[in-house]
């Protein structure tokens, strides 16, 4: 072989390596994104959220749940009945990644407080659910349908059921709504992404500093390989359109991980039957915790819209 053709050959061989080192570490990146424990979830919810309270959690009278997911595993989760019993209105609330279902606390007791029964589950390979991956709401959407299901099942075709998602968890319900059914009275999606390429993309250029050719492409082949789906798929913006029920849009304006112009690009997509809040102060997932009257505020503007029984 002429030393060019093998140079030719080795650089060829040489990138074509690198490249695909690069597809399986942002893949193991994006499907195995690093859990926080219980102990550091408690830590930080306490220090950032002073509507969190674990002790109160303890106490408060609950129901252990478990029922099958789509895929095979566990889903686990808690039902807190509404005080007084009997009331006919529930929520069931989505979580954000590496996170639990300890961080949909503070939100439950907003709806507590209005008199929702509340369902909290951890999401696909989080807290004591099964799942090997994280899809960012390609299958959590179906494990989402599966709680819905079971609340039906438990409680009848005739109650008033809302859903609240926080980040990967608001981004879960705008495509299980969007994608899957449109089986919630309304949504609350609470600083979601719009695309997950273009939160890749986001990424790459700001925390990493890195083109999107041809890291993009590889790595959303290696996902597909490696765990089942295509990237283009993960989407809340091809589900939104087809959404009839209300939805409350909600972001912090200078969230630095996932942009406001992401919910804002949402909340444009739907026809109608949506509110927007873009929250002055907070990082991502602080919108509550920063801006509290002006979020119960808005919450109770949406119900009092959209929700008869809240009129």
């Amino acid at each position: 072989m002429k030393p060019a053709a093998k140079f030719l050959l080795t650089s060829t061989a040489g990138a074509a390596g690198a490249l695909a080192a690069v597809g399986v570490y942002l893949s193991n990146k994006i499907m195995y994104y690093k859990k926080s424990t219980e102990e550091k979830i408690i830590e930080s919810e306490t220090k950032t959220h002073r509507f969190f309270s674990m002790r109160d959690f303890e106490a408060q009278n609950k129901e252990v749940i478990s029922f099958e997911s789509p895929f095979g595993y566990r889903i686990h989760g808690y039902y807190i009945p509404a005080y007084p019993s009997g009331s006919k209105k529930f929520m069931i609330f989505c979580h954000g990644v590496t996170v639990s279902l300890l961080t949909s606390i503070k939100y439950a007791k907003l709806f507590l407080n209005r008199g929702f029964n509340v369902v909290l589950y951890d999401e696909r390979r989080h807290g004591r659910t099964g799942g090997r991956t994280s899809s960012y709401g390609y299958y959590e959407k179906d494990d989402l349908a599966a709680v819905v299901r079971w609340v039906h099942q438990r409680f009848g075709e005739d109650i008033l059921l809302g859903i609240h998602g926080e980040s990967m968890g608001a981004a879960t319900l705008l495509q299980y709504a969007g994608l899957v059914e449109d089986s919630a009275d309304f949504y609350i999606a609470d600083c979601p992404f719009s695309d997950f390429t273009d939160e890749l993309r986001y990424l790459l250029k700001n925390d990493y500093h890195l083109p999107e050719w041809p890291i993009l492409p590889v790595t959303a082949l290696f996902l597909r390989l490696r765990d089942g789906y295509s990237l283009s798929r993960v989407s809340p913006l091809l589900g939104v359109p087809n959404i009839k029920h209300p939805v409350l849009f909600i972001h912090s304006k200078n969230d630095p991980f996932i942009p406001a112009g992401m919910t804002e690009k949402l909340y444009q997509a739907k026809a109608d039957k949506k509110q927007l809040f873009i929250a002055e102060n907070g990082g991502h997932a602080c919108s509550y915790s920063d801006n509290p009257e002006a979020y119960e505020k808005v919450l109770d503007r949406f119900l009092k819209e959209y929700v008869p029984e809240m009129a």
